[in-house]
Order: structure tokens, then sequence, then C-alpha cells
């Protein structure tokens, strides 16, 4: 038994099933991991979107960002727009399709501004085409938006790079922003959902893209029931191999 257990093409084979297993569980842990991150993830933007509006300055400052914790949050704000240093935001999704997302400073009542992103609105005929966006209210505005951290290039894959038209951005890259502002600006940015004041016409307001827990839970299984198979291949060949060994070899010379 030995001998046909240490063929060449069955240690080829012990050697596959060795490699192959310890793969397929550990792949199967390493999707399990996601789908607990994203579980987490799902979570709380579900209990922080549900929660009670706070005052901004009570989730940031100046100069910090936003904790991760704390993305979703609803919060408050009042002041006034600084229109003049208001930018769009390229490549962001709206109902019309692709076009821009509108940044405006709140110079806050506190003194600091926060970067408030009002809403989508459609792009021009060309990319490079920068089209006007409705204006903001006149005078002093309560503001009431959902809490978000800084993007950056690490975690969007995008970067403010040169040559983009005039006032247009690609990222919401606030601390890089901020030093263009004649004033101090609270870390993270906000996403309008609610302004007393409202002007008519408005940008689009931006959806929530809600969180899941995605297929990774399903993926992991998968891995796993793929490892089981493996090792139920690998005895059912060794124990084939095993019986065809014990079974005698034909005489071809009985009957001569």
């Amino acid at each position: 038994m030995l001998k046909v257990l240490s063929s060449p093409r069955m240690l080829a084979f012990h050697a596959l099933v060795a490699l192959i297993v310890p793969g397929f569980i550990w792949l199967g842990f390493w999707q399990l991991d996601r789908w607990e991150q994203r579980s987490a993830a799902a979570h709380l933007q579900q209990a922080n979107l549900t929660a009670d509006p706070v005052p901004l300055a009570e989730l940031t400052g100046v100069g910090a960002d936003v904790a991760r914790a704390d993305r979703w949050r609803t919060v408050e704000a009042a002041g006034t727009w600084d229109t003049e240093h208001e930018l769009l935001v390229r490549h962001r999704d709206g109902s019309g399709g692709v076009g821009f997302h509108v940044l405006t400073p709140l110079v806050t009542d506190e003194g600091p501004a926060v970067l408030v992103n009002r809403g989508w609105i459609p792009r021009g005929e060309t990319a490079r085409d920068t089209p006007e966006a409705p204006a903001g209210a006149e005078g002093r505005v309560t503001v009431t938006g959902r809490l978000q951290f800084s993007e950056t290039e690490e975690n969007t894959g995008l970067s403010n790079r040169e040559g983009l038209p005039e006032g247009q951005i690609m990222i919401v890259e606030v601390d890089a922003l901020a030093e263009g502002l004649p004033y101090p600006v609270y870390g993270g940015y906000m996403e309008l959902t609610r302004q007393d004041p409202a002007p008519d016409p408005a940008p689009e307001r931006v959806a929530v893209r809600e969180l899941t827990s995605g297929m990774s839970l399903s993926y992991a299984v998968q891995w796993w029931v793929f490892s089981i198979v493996a090792v139920v291949g690998w005895a059912f060949l060794v124990r084939r191999e095993i019986r065809d060994a014990r079974e005698p070899v034909p005489n071809v010379d009985a009957g001569v």
C-alpha cells in the first residue's frame, strides 16, 4: 500500500491537495473578515443616519478630520454662504447621469467655515464646461446635513490633478482646499439634507449610498465547501488506488 501511495502520480496529487486545501480555508476566513467589516460599516451607517442631529462643532473642529465612527451623523450649522469660493466636484452621479456636486463654504456664526455639498447638477455640453449652479439663499441660513470625512487619494483613488478647468476639483480634500480659503475651516464636510430658508431652484440632494454586507459570507462558505470537496476527492482517489492495487492481476497465460 505504501508503494502505491508513494508513486509519482500520487505524490503529485498529495502535494496539490496539501497546497490548495489550506489556501481555500484561508480564502474562506478572508471573505468572512470582509463580511464582518462590511456588516459593521453598514450597521454604523444605519445607526448614525437615524441618530438625533447634533451641532457640527460637537463632532469636528478646525484642522481635525471626522472620526470614522461619526461618519453619516446628522449635524447642524448656521451661517452665510460664501459663493465666491464655490467649487464643482467632477464625475458625480445624479438622477440625470454623471455631473457635478456643488461644494460651497458656509461661514458659520462661530467664525470657522464648513464645506457643504449642496447637491448635484448636470454637466454641460462637454466635460470641460463649468455649468452655473443654482445660487444659495442669501443672508443667514441654517443647514442640516450628513457629516463626511475628507476625501483623499488613498480612499478614492483620485486626486485634484493639475489641468482641471477653473473652479473644478476631483475630490473634496478638505485640508488642501482650506489652504486657499481666507478663514479657518472645520475638518470634514457636510452633505446637505435640509436648508432654511430653502432656495428655489436648488441642486438635487445627494442620495445616500447605503452600505451592505455584500456576498462575502456566501463566498466564505463556498471556499470552505471547495476545501471539503478537495479532501473528499483525495480520499476517494486514495481508496480507489489501494483497491486497484489489491485486485489480482489477470493471468494472460491462463487457459492456454
